[in-house]
Parts: C-alpha cells; structure tokens; sequence
C-alpha cells in the first residue's frame, strides 16, 4: 500500500508543476507588448524628489523623469504627481533586457492642450493655472504646454514685483497661441478690465450729484487726484483739493489717503465722474464775520501783482485786494515798484462783503503819511492833504473796461469807494498842468 501512495504523489505534484508551468507561459503570451511611442495608463506607486514610479500593468515598473512631469521646470516631483494618481503616458524608451521604462506625462499633456487651446482662443473662455515661474517680463504657466502672462497682462495696475506671484492661482484667458513656435499667450488683465467695466456701470447708476462718499486716492497727476468711491475712480481737479490756491495735488493729499468727496458731475455716457474735496469742507470764508471786521489791521501775503493792484491773502483761501491807488502814499506807475511775490505786509481791512466773498485792502493806511516838504499845497477845507494827482494815463488804465472786468471775475476781492473815488479837483488839476506846459 504504501508504494501505491508513494506513486499516487509523485504523479499529484507532476501534474501541479506541469499546470504552473502552463500558467506561467500563458501569463507571459498575456504580457502587452509595448513599443516607443506607445500611450498607456498607469498608477503612481512612489515619488521621489527627480521621479516618479507607475505601475502600468507590465512586468516591471516605468519611471517618469521630473523633466517629463510637466512643461514647466520643477523642483521636485510631487509638484506634479502624487501617491495613487492615475495618468496617461507616452512611451519614451523600453529596454526589456535592463528592465527600464522611461515614460512622459509632458508629451501626453502637451497634445492633449494643443488640441483645447484653439477652441478656448475662439470661445474666451476663462481658464485658472497656477504660476509655475516668474520670470523676467512676465510669469510661467502650466496649461498643458508652457503659457506666458506678459508683466502688463497680469493685473490692472501696474505692479513692481512679482516674487509673491508665484504658486498663485489665476482667471487667464488665451490670447495668442503658435505651435510652430510652441508659444502661448495669456491674461489677466483682459478679465478683470471687463469685470471693472461692469461694475463701474452699475455703481454710476447708484450715484446722484452732490452725494458725500468716502474715498481713497489712487493716484496723483499734474492735474489733479483720483480718488476711488467703491470700485471707480472719480478725478477731483487741483482747483477742488483746497480751499486755498494748491501748486500741487501732492501738497495736499498722496495715494493712500482717505478723503471725503462730493459728487459735482456725472457722465455716464463716458464714465466720467467730477469729485470735490473742499465742497466737503468749511469755505475759508465761514470764519472771515467772526475773525475781521473793517478797520483791523492785519498781516498777509503778497500772492500776485497786477497792473491795477496786488493780490493779497489775509487768511488759507481768503484773498483781498490792494488796488494800486492804496499800496503807497506816493504815485506809482505799477505794484512790482513796491511790492513782490511772497511779501508779508501789513494791511488794513477797508470793507468786507460778505455776500460776494470780496475784501477791499490798503497798505498805505497802516503807514504814517510822508511830511509834505515846503511849499506844498496847504490842506483842504475838509482839513485832509489834498490827494496827490495821478497822471490820466494811469487813471485810465485804473478804470478801463478789461480792468474792470478782471477784478469783478474775482471771487475773493472788490473794490471800495476809496481806492477808485477820484475828486472833481484832481480832473480840473489834470487840464490846468497842461495848459501851463
């Protein structure tokens, strides 16, 4: 018995060899036969720092070099991939006998993009790719292929430095694409300009003329200041920044400030809006009752000279006139023989109106009046010098038309009784000089 048990083994463990061998050899004619150029699929089963391993159902594993992860450079290979992801591959290189499988994500991603890119130039669609680099002029995107987004294509404004750029998601949109040339253009801006666009029309409508908003500034220019109202820019003109006369935007506000603005004009058609920052402020003349009244004498500055007197301001915003007949007791041809830009003088209030914002000044009444040498004309019956005649030439420059015209366009001066009065005795004094030529 125990031979028959002994035989009955030997020929059990014969036919299980006989059947692994078979498994075996049909296990191998199962095997894909794989070519270069081939595309497969696979599953990542490890990372390294320049590579990663997929498992793509062969009898050995294939390695993805780091430069066939992406189009753009990387550091390192989890940037691309990661444990467990399934990828589409392309055979680079096989070699059975070393048992080494080169394969590439890149060429897969790049024909596949190829192929959208077209259709997403036509359509405009909104595409978002992570900045892989910054580079000189502009940023790096993996879309499948490289995308470039030039520096003036990135945001709105301009920005100075992009080193923060990089890892960060953008809305890009395909604006130039060359195969040939393996070039792809991109923007931002072109997205966030149409977004502007829309808002700024539906802020306009909310708006309404004399509305008080608060603002920031944006930025200044030789002209003005823009100042942003909740999404829009508004521009508020030099001659709105301040009550007082301002050279510069910048010696009032810089970019940054907050301000408060009211609304003078709206253009919706153009998208233009007209803001002021003093029409928010007190006027330099709420304070002028209670600072002066006629008759003070005060300190203030030279601001311009005319031929017909000088312009001075006597408080922020507040100008008076001196008309050439107050600045000196003696005859004057013109101001600039007196005074200058910038002069502090002493001057004293003849009228205040405060229903046309003018102020009537003199300097010569601040001064004690020259002694009349002798022999000079004995005072008048009204027991006051007798005024020292002025030369027709002058007093009709004085009270000409455009001189006229020039004082009455000005808001923050006007003249008295006293500084254009001309007695009946100076016109006859005129005609008898001539007579005694």
């Amino acid at each position: 018995m125990s031979d028959e048990v002994k035989v009955e083994d030997q020929s059990q463990e014969a036919q299980e060899t006989a059947v692994s061998q078979a498994e075996a050899e049909h296990a191998l004619n199962n095997v894909a036969v794989l070519k270069k150029g081939a595309t497969v699929k696979g599953k990542i089963v490890k990372v390294d720092a320049d590579q990663a391993f997929v498992d793509i159902g062969y009898k050995y594993d294939g390695v993805i070099p780091v430069r066939e992860l992406s189009s753009v450079s990387l550091n390192d290979a989890a940037q691309a991939v990661e444990l467990g992801q399934e990828v589409e591959l392309k055979i680079v290189s096989i070699n059975d006998a070393k048992e080494t499988l080169v394969l590439s994500k890149r060429v897969v991603d790049n024909e596949k993009a190829w192929e959208t890119l077209q259709g997403q130039l036509e359509s405009k669609e909104i595409i978002e790719a992570a900045v892989a680099e910054v580079v000189k002029g502009g940023l790096v995107v993996d879309i499948g292929v490289r995308g470039f987004v030039p520096a003036s294509m990135v945001e709105r404004q301009f920005v100075e430095d992009f080193s923060s750029y990089k890892g960060r998601t953008l809305r890009l949109r395909v604006k130039e694409i060359d195969r040939e040339k393996n070039k792809v253009i991109l923007s931002q801006k072109d997205i966030l300009d149409e977004e502007f666009e829309t808002n700024k029309k539906k802020i306009i409508e909310g708006l309404q003329v004399g509305q008080v908003l608060d603002g920031t500034v944006q930025r200044l220019t030789q002209f003005g200041a823009f100042v942003d109202i909740g999404g829009i820019d508004g521009l508020v003109h030099i001659s709105e920044l301040a009550w007082q006369h301002v050279e510069q935007a910048s010696d009032v506000v810089k970019e940054g400030d907050k301000v408060k603005v009211q609304i003078l004009k709206l253009d919706a058609s153009n998208d233009k809006i007209s803001l002021s920052i003093k029409a928010t402020q007190d006027g330099p003349w709420s304070n002028v009752e209670r600072d002066f009244k006629a008759g003070d004498i005060v300190t203030g500055t030279v601001k311009r000279l005319a031929a017909f007197g000088a312009f001075v301001e006597v408080a922020p915003g507040v100008e008076g006139l001196v008309h050439i007949s107050q600045i000196a007791h003696r005859h004057i041809g013109t101001p600039h023989e007196v005074l200058k830009e910038g002069q502090e003088v002493q001057v004293k209030i003849l009228e205040i109106n405060l229903a046309e914002k003018r102020v009537s000044l003199s300097i010569k009444d601040t001064e004690d009046a020259p002694e009349a040498p002798a022999g000079a004309a004995a005072p008048s019956s009204a027991g006051k010098p007798e005024r020292e005649r002025q030369p027709r030439g002058d007093r009709d420059r004085g009270n000409s038309a455009s001189h006229q015209k020039e004082i009455a366009g000005n808001e923050n001066v006007s003249l008295s009784n006293q500084g254009l009065s001309m007695t009946l005795g100076e016109r006859f004094g005129d005609k008898l000089a001539k007579f005694k030529k």
